[in-house]
């Protein structure tokens, strides 16, 4: 683990595209929370997915950081050069009996029947849950494609019911991962999803305060179940608005929202742009 400062902030873009001015602001929220605190801020790449993340959106946003007036206090982690962190925590899991494969396809999910419902719509029904042994080891001898799933009840039973986490905002939060169900924690053609590498990723980046989207905020329940799974120290959370455009949706990659390098073309600075977010002057 790396030592820890008074603060330890991150910023952690995936590289599939330009920064948007809704990157800009959590960028600056994480920045300006470690500099007042005489921390440390870290640039950390979520680029796992191979098959959208491109070099050149990589170097694209080191140099929209750099125009913003941000620079990492290390080195850029790029997640796709530590598979075997993910992997090492895979096999943790995997000793505590915690993940099983799963075999169903996204369109055999979506027409599931009687899924429950979570924050984000539908959830896992547990299908491959329930299968046996012997069931999952032919499927898996025959080569058929699987995800790993987390079972997020055998994982209670490890841990326990007394699960805490702290956001600046909401207070004390009692761990309810159940809401998002049995989360894929990875897959073939990706190693570790979001909620594996994202905690492996802070908890070996030394990161002592998380500043995101309050989009993110129900994958903190799963995070700091893993957090327990895995003996990994808790950070607190910061879980900011989001940036709307003026149809009052939030600004995405892939919605075309505006990026940072076409407002700079525009002879737009990141003075108008941190006046425009509400933030003090950098």
């Amino acid at each position: 683990m790396v030592p820890f400062a008074p603060i330890s902030t991150r910023f952690a873009p995936s590289p599939t595209g330009g920064l948007h001015l809704g990157h800009a602001y959590a960028a600056w929220i994480a920045h300006d929370r470690a500099r007042a605190a005489g921390g440390r801020f870290l640039v950390r790449m979520e680029d796992i997915d191979q098959t959208r993340c491109r070099p050149a959106f990589d170097a694209a946003i080191i140099e929209d950081l750099a125009w913003l007036g941000i620079m990492s206090d290390g080195p850029v982690r790029r997640q796709s050069a530590h598979f075997d962190d993910y992997r090492a925590a895979l096999a943790r899991l995997e000793a505590l009996g915690v993940l099983y494969p799963c075999f169903c396809t996204r369109s055999e999910i979506a027409q599931a029947v009687g899924a429950p419902q979570g924050p984000a719509g539908p959830l896992y029904p547990g299908t491959c849950r329930h299968l046996t042994a012997a069931a999952r080891g032919r499927r898996l001898a025959g080569g058929q494609d699987h995800a790993l799933r987390l079972d997020i009840a055998g994982a209670r039973r490890i841990v326990g019911p007394a699960l805490c986490w702290h956001d600046e905002k909401a207070g004390r939060q009692e761990a309810r991962p159940e809401e998002l169900g049995d989360v894929v924690l990875a897959r073939k053609e990706t190693p570790a999803s979001y909620h594996l590498a994202v905690t492996v990723d802070d908890a070996l980046q030394g990161i002592t305060l998380v500043t995101r989207g309050v989009d993110l905020f129900p994958a903190t329940h799963v995070h700091r179940l893993l957090q327990a799974l895995l003996d990994l120290p808790v950070p607190d959370y910061a879980h900011h608005g989001l940036v709307m455009g003026e149809d009052g949706i939030r600004l995405a990659k892939r919605d075309r929202a505006l990026t940072l390098a076409a407002m700079r073309a525009a002879g737009e600075s990141p003075a108008d742009l941190r006046r425009r977010l509400g933030l003090a002057p950098g």
